[in-house]
């Protein structure tokens, strides 16, 4: 038997409602050990070419790894993949919440959708067991009513709920897959590929626990992360909150504000975790055994802008989007935006860039009332923000070209609108800048479905935390302004890291390379506590550089290539104000630091895809393109 895992995948064929259950071989499991490169390999596999984002031959696979389910800070987190709507490259998105242990406990590891329903149809998973129900009832309905509506109709069975919301079933191109209400598997747009297959939800129960190969390895492993969580960097993200890093970020002049025209923002303490504590706080939530219990719960009253404790709270890429991004300094206000997004079921990131980046267009006049509906659009106009994201939630009015997100807006609208673009392959940029950051803008110019700033450490921690950045053999600490072939060898080897991390569907709060509750070698403790499989760190920075291949060889077979990999003009114009003032990123020095990385990745400088020695020297030859 197993340990850590069931050896079963579900696939449902919403075509013909069929459901078959695949049992791939353990080989299968140890190459690519679940979430992110699992999910690539399916798609690989059985997404045709050309085929579109939204069209029914797009798959969705839903997975956690071989050690979801594990009573371990930090292994409960799900990864999505498919074709992205928003960016047309293969996309991937985690979430927290207990959905992935639940879909374990379900039965099976695993859950590969294709096709389209007939009609409005969610689908239950039950120990072992899987059928299609109708949905009629629920479309249309925000996320907490219909996670509500289906606890309902499924008690007393004890479910876990993700689904698309109204964004999704609307095609916003950056809709979510939403769980508990208040967790988001936000990037790529994967709500909206859940909608357009007509499932409204995957619903999971069930009791279904693989066994642990060695049971107490892994309660210490647990005990330990819960004595030295007080004492860990990660403590002041559980009490304080992502927003915890509102004032540091500003004080290095890197709090995007005013659509990244600056990276200090006059009203950070209004945003920031003691402000947020002090106010809206209300509780603190977990995910499935994790001690950090990082999530917020927040309440504010006054109608219409109630805030409700449902659907959570800002994270600090919300309070960098909503907040600074859009000029609000009401924290509320920012709160309420939250809701909205969460209720609609879309990103926050990519909603809140784009909303970013009409207003900058408006106030420089490359866009007008007539393009607005008639809506004056200012930054610190919190009442116009809130409006904008309703409309985008239910595509109508100005909203309806914005929910195709801000690059295809500007292809649109044009008039130099491009130019005032945060995006990269057409994903909106999160609120850690480059420009104090260096080795980020590498990481979002050639992360194959774009921006995304858990793909790789952040400059500051190569010299933060020498002693585990030397279990992955960096020992030379550069500054955060430098871009040399060091700082790429810290963004790629970090970036292995956290590839592999997405696989293993296992949290960056909890594990990682820095400042996380456990480093490295705790990965492979953990692999090792539940699979009983005698892995090395460096078997399993092999998966995360399958995982990352994986995804560039998809894109190669789609038509991507180097020139996709490339930062917007923004980031190029020096900021304005606070302690980055002045400051740009060089392209020429970017162009190299590119270089740099193919050649290091193996990938073809021609083509950007990985080449077929390094496909080979992965045991990814079936993935020749």
């Amino acid at each position: 038997m197993p340990a850590g895992y069931h050896g079963t995948i579900l696939h449902v064929d919403l075509n013909t409602g069929e459901l078959t259950t695949e049992r791939p071989a353990p080989s299968f499991y140890r190459h690519l050990m679940g979430g992110s490169a699992m999910g690539a390999a399916y798609c690989h596999r059985l997404v045709p070419r050309g085929a579109r984002a939204l069209d029914p031959d797009n798959v969705l696979v839903l997975a956690g790894s071989v050690v979801t389910g594990a009573a371990v800070s930090g292994a409960s987190r799900l990864t999505a993949v498919a074709r992205s709507p928003l960016t047309d490259a293969l996309g991937d998105s985690q979430c927290g919440g207990a959905f992935a242990a639940g879909l374990k406990f379900s039965g099976f590891d695993g859950v590969v959708v294709s096709g389209q329903a007939p009609a409005p149809s969610y689908l239950l998973i039950h120990d072992g067991k899987a059928q299609l129900r109708p949905a009629e009832q629920l479309w249309g309905l925000e996320t907490a009513e219909s996670e509500a509506a289906l606890r309902d109709e499924l008690a007393p069975l004890k479910v876990e709920v993700l689904q698309c919301g109204p964004a999704g079933e609307r095609g916003v191109r950056f809709a979510a897959l939403i769980t508990m209400s208040s967790r988001a598997c936000g990037r790529t747009g994967l709500g909206a590929v859940l909608g357009s297959k007509n499932l409204k939800a995957v619903v999971v129960a069930g009791r279904s626990r693989p066994m642990m190969a060695d049971p107490e390895a892994v309660n210490a492993l647990a005990r330990w992360g819960a004595e030295h969580y007080e004492d860990s960097a990660v403590h002041g993200i559980g009490t304080f909150g992502t927003a915890s890093v509102v004032r540091s970020q500003n004080a290095a002049g890197g709090l995007p504000t005013h659509n990244w025209q600056s990276g200090a923002f006059d009203g950070w303490e209004s945003l920031d975790g003691k402000r947020y504590s002090e106010t809206i706080l209300k509780g603190r939530h977990t995910c499935t055994a994790c001690t950090i219990r990082c999530k917020r719960v927040v309440e504010a009253e006054g109608e219409p802008f109630a805030v409700r404790p449902v659907y959570g709270g800002p994270e600090y890429e919300t309070l960098g989007m909503f907040g600074s991004g859009c000029g609000i300094a009401d924290l509320p206000t920012v709160a309420r935006a939250n809701q909205l997004c969460n209720a609609f079921g879309m990103d926050t990131i990519s909603c809140g860039a784009t909303i970013a980046w009409a207003i900058e267009c408006f106030e420089r006049g490359l866009i007008a009332l007539e393009d607005t509906g008639g809506q004056r659009l200012h930054f610190g106009d919190g009442a116009a923000v809130l409006k904008l994201v309703e409309q985008i939630g239910r595509r109508e009015g100005f909203g309806r070209l914005l929910g195709e997100g801000s690059a295809r807006a500007a292809q649109v609208l044009g008039r130099e609108t491009e130019a005032l673009l945060t995006t990269v392959k057409r994903q909106e940029m999160p609120a850690h800048m480059p420009q104090v950051k260096r080795s980020l803008g590498l990481v979002y110019a050639v992360n194959p479905f774009g921006p995304d700033h858990e793909s790789s450490a952040h400059d500051p921690t190569y010299p933060g935390y020498p002693q585990r950045m030397a279990e992955l053999g960096l020992v030379d600490p550069q500054p955060n302004a430098v871009m040399n072939r060091e700082k790429v060898r810290f963004a790629r080897l970090t970036g292995l890291l956290y590839a592999c991390q997405d696989s293993l569907s296992v949290c960056s709060f909890a594990f990682g390379p820095a400042w996380q509750l456990f480093g490295p070698s705790q990965l492979v403790e953990l692999v090792r506590a539940v699979t009983g499989w005698k892995v090395t760190l460096a078997e399993l920075l092999r998966v995360g550089e399958r995982r990352l291949n994986l995804f560039r060889a998809f894109n190669a077979r789609e038509g991507f290539s180097p020139g996709d990999d490339r930062l917007p003009d923004k980031l190029f114009v020096p900021l304005q104000g606070g302690a980055s003032n002045g400051v740009a990123l060089d392209r020429a020095e970017m162009e190299q630091a590119v270089r740099w990385y193919y050649e290091d990745a193996g990938w073809d400088m021609g083509t950007g895809a990985p080449s077929h020695e390094k496909l080979r020297a992965l045991g990814l030859e079936g993935f020749l393109t």
